[in-house]
């Protein structure tokens, strides 16, 4: 899962929706962050992060929406399916979330804004361009997803063509739509438990 569904699957819990932004970013074990800056709120989210990837990465659902990319994007296959259920689910938001996507976007960048001193430095470009370009919103369309595609296919070390994806989204979203609805209440349900358990 991308940005959106990370951020979606934390809750109302502002901590848990900063250390889940900060998920990718945070390498090494987490209990060796218990002296760090980090509160245990952020620390949980994080956690919360590498939770989502796990059940996320060993589901077979994902799974088999990622050997429908295989042949072509091989080991970035992954990365493929995590932007186009974004997309997916930034279409149709409203089905899983009160507010709509504009609003709860909008919410999250007031966030990151109110608590960037708690995100670290090499992130702001990143967070500048996500709140300019309002990524969240811009994943519903086919051009959010292919400019994303492509600033990821930039980063990589290894000419990957997953800038060329979303070709494959139109040509078979009805089967992305279908898998998404299927493994996401999963997921919803596994990350509920998971905040549970950590309270």
């Amino acid at each position: 899962m991308n940005f959106l569904a990370h951020t979606y699957l934390s809750g109302n819990d502002d901590d848990l929706k900063i250390g889940n932004f900060l998920g990718d970013f945070v390498k090494g074990r987490l209990n060796k962050l218990h002296n760090s800056p980090y509160s245990q709120g952020i620390i949980k989210g994080m956690a919360l992060h590498r939770e989502i990837d796990f059940f996320t990465d060993s589901h077979p659902i994902v799974r088999q929406s990622i050997d429908r990319l295989q042949p072509k994007y091989r080991k970035f296959s992954g990365i493929v399916v995590d932007m186009f259920y974004d997309n997916v689910f930034a279409k149709n938001f409203t089905d899983y979330s009160e507010v709509n996507l504009s609003e709860f976007s909008q919410q999250f960048y007031d966030l990151l804004i109110l608590r960037k001193d708690e995100i670290p430095e090499p992130m702001d470009r990143m967070v500048n361009s996500m709140i300019k370009r309002n990524w969240f919103t811009s994943y519903a369309t086919y051009e959010g997803i292919e400019w994303s595609l492509k600033g990821i296919s930039q980063r990589l070390s290894f000419k990957s063509g997953i800038e060329n994806a979303t070709e494959d989204l139109k040509n078979d979203y009805e089967l992305y739509e279908i898998e998404f609805k299927e493994f996401f209440p999963e997921l919803i349900e596994h990350c509920q438990k998971f905040i549970n358990a950590n309270a």
